[in-house]
C-alpha cells in the first residue's frame, strides 16, 4: 500500500489482499448454499464470489484511503492503517447485519501475548494492536534496510521499542484476572449428537433424534445437562409428551437443568429459534435475537423472495428475539445465552453482563460441513471467553463442542462428526473486564485518537 504510486493501484492491491482472504476463509458459504441448501452449483459458487467481493471492499477502502493521505511511512504504518484497519473491521461488523468474520484480532486468541489485550478493547481493539505491531515491525525493517546516518535509523529504533513495549504489555495484561469466582463449580455435560444436517429436519428421522439425545441425557453425570440449537428438530408444542421431563430426570436428580435448542411456537403465532430450560428451576426461554439473513429469515421478502424457493432451508423464517434478555438460571449459574453466529458480536453479548456468571453458545455449524468454519467458530467462542472473563460452554451438533475456560483456554472438547458426551466442571465467575463496561467505545476512541495525532503529525511536518 505504502509503495503504490497512485490510490487506485493502492485499493486494486487492499481488494487483491480481502478476496484471497475471503474466498479462502468463508469458502464454507458455498457448502451452505449448494450442498444442505439445495442451490444449483454454478449459482451457488456466484453468490459465495459475490459476498467474498464485498467483503473484500474493506480492506479495499483503507488501502485507497491510506493512500490518498500520503503521510510519510511512519505515520501511515503506526497511525492511519492500524486505526482505518480495525474501524473498517468493526464497521463489517454492522453494516448489513454485520459479518464480523475473520477479524485479524481473532489470530491471536488465546496464547499470544497480544491476547492481554481482549478484555480491554475487545478483539477490534485487538486487531488494531495487531496492525499496530505489524506497522512497528515493518517500520523497524525499512529502518534497517537504510544502513546511513542515526537519523535514518530511526525507524529501526523506535519501531524496536514500540513493538516491544507492546508485547510486554500484552503480556502483562494477560496475567490480570479482571473477574473473580462466585459460587461452588457445576458438574456440565455437552451433548454432541452428530445427527446428519441432510438427515435432520426429515420426519421419519425425528423419532431416532430424540431417542438419541434422551439416550445421551439418561447417561450424563453432570447438574447442567447441555443440547445444541434446534436439538429437537420440530416446533416445542409438537414434542411428544413426558419427553421433557424424561430428559430432565438426570440433571434433576442432581438439582440441575437442562438446557436445549428447539423452535419454538409462541402464543402469538410467532416462530423463533429458541433455548429453553427444564428441571429444578422453572422452564425459561432464549429466543435468538441476531438472525442470519436467508438462514433464519428472509430480508426484503418481496424483493428477495425469489431465493426462499430455491433455497429449501427448513425453518427459515423466525421472528426476532428481545434485544436485551435476561440470563437464565440454571444449575445454580446464570447463564448468557446466545445461539449460532450471535457469539460472533461481542457487543451484543456483554447485554447479559455482569449479571451473567458463564457464557453458552448453542449452534449447529453442519451447515458447513467438514470445512474450516467450525474450528472458526471455536476460536470465536474463545475470543468471547477472553472479553468477559467468563466459561463459555459450546454445546453444538456435530462440533466443535468445548468447554472454554474465562481466559480462552480449551478445558475439555470432543472430535467432530463424532456422537460425543463433553464433560467437566465450570465455575461461575462475576465482575466486569474493561470491555464489558465500554465495549467497542475503548477501542474506537483509541482509534479516533491516532487518526487525530495523524492528521497533526502530518500537518506539522517540514515542507508543509
Amino acid at each position: 500500500m505504502q509503495r503504490c504510486a497512485t490510490v487506485r493501484a493502492a485499493a486494486v492491491t487492499g481488494f487483491s489482499f480481502g478476496l484471497g482472504l475471503f474466498l479462502a476463509g468463508v469458502s464454507w458459504v458455498y457448502v451452505s448454499l449448494h450442498v444442505y441448501g439445495g442451490m444449483a452449483m454454478p449459482v451457488a459458487a456466484v453468490f459465495t464470489l459475490l459476498f467474498c467481493v464485498y467483503l473484500a471492499c474493506f480492506p479495499a477502502l483503507v488501502s485507497a484511503l491510506v493512500a490518498r493521505v500520503r503521510a510519510p511511512a511512519g505515520i501511515a504504518m503506526l497511525l492511519l492503517f492500524p486505526a482505518c484497519w480495525a474501524l473498517s473491521e468493526w464497521v463489517r461488523g454492522w453494516l448489513l447485519s454485520g459479518f464480523p468474520w475473520l477479524a485479524l484480532g481473532y489470530s491471536q486468541a488465546p496464547h499470544s501475548p497480544l491476547s492481554g489485550y481482549a478484555p480491554v478493547i475487545g478483539v477490534f481493539g485487538l486487531s488494531l494492536v495487531t496492525a499496530l505491531l505489524a506497522g512497528a515491525l515493518a517500520w523497524m525493517v525499512e529502518g534497517f534496510v537504510q544502513r546511513a546516518a542515526l537519523p535514518a535509523r530511526l525507524p529501526l529504533i523506535a519501531g524496536g521499542a514500540l513493538a516491544a513495549i507492546l508485547l510486554i504489555l500484552g503480556a502483562g495484561l494477560s496475567k490480570v484476572n479482571w473477574t473473580q469466582p462466585v459460587g461452588e463449580s457445576t458438574s456440565v455435560v455437552l451433548l454432541q449428537g452428530n445427527i446428519p444436517q441432510e438427515m435432520k429436519w426429515r420426519p421419519e428421522r425425528a423419532k431416532a433424534t430424540l431417542e438419541t439425545y434422551l439416550q445421551m441425557a439418561r447417561s450424563a453425570q453432570g447438574a447442567l445437562i447441555v443440547l445444541p440449537e434446534t436439538a429437537l428438530p420440530m416446533l416445542n408444542v409438537d414434542v411428544p409428551a413426558g419427553y421433557l421431563d424424561a430428559l430432565a430426570e438426570q440433571a434433576r436428580k442432581r438439582g440441575g437443568d437442562v438446557l436445549l435448542g428447539v423452535p419454538e411456537l409462541d402464543a402469538s403465532e410467532r416462530y423463533y429459534n429458541s433455548v429453553m430450560s427444564y428441571g429444578t428451576a422453572p422452564t425459561q426461554v432464549y429466543r435468538k435475537h441476531h438472525l442470519v439473513p436467508f438462514g433464519d429469515y428472509f430480508p426484503l421478502r418481496p424483493v428477495l423472495g425469489w431465493i426462499m424457493n430455491i433455497l429449501h432451508i427448513p425453518m427459515s423464517d423466525f421472528s426476532h428475539g428481545e434485544a436485551v434478555q435476561k440470563p437464565i438460571l440454571a444449575a445454580g449459574l446464570r447463564i448468557a445465552v446466545n445461539i449460532c453466529y450471535e457469539d460472533a458480536f461481542g457487543e451484543e453479548i456483554i447485554r447479559q453482563l455482569p449479571e451473567a456468571t458463564v457464557l453458552a453458545n448453542f449452534t449447529n455449524d453442519a451447515w458447513w460441513g467438514d470445512s474450516i468454519a467450525s474450528r472458526q467458530h471455536l476460536q470465536i467462542a474463545q475470543m468471547r471467553a477472553l472479553e468477559t472473563g467468563r466459561a463459555m460452554l459450546r454445546a453444538t451438533n456435530t462440533g466443535v463442542s468445548a468447554i472454554i475456560d474465562p481466559k480462552g483456554r480449551i478445558a475439555a472438547t470432543a472430535p467432530e462428526f463424532t456422537t460425543a458426551v463433553v464433560s467437566g466442571e465450570v465455575r461461575g465467575h462475576e465482575g466486569a473486564t474493561p470491555y464489558v463496561r465500554w465495549g467497542n467505545y475503548g477501542f474506537i476512541a483509541l482509534s479516533a485518537l491516532l487518526i487525530l495525532t495523524a492528521a497533526i503529525a502530518r500537518k506539522r511536518r517540514p515542507g508543509r
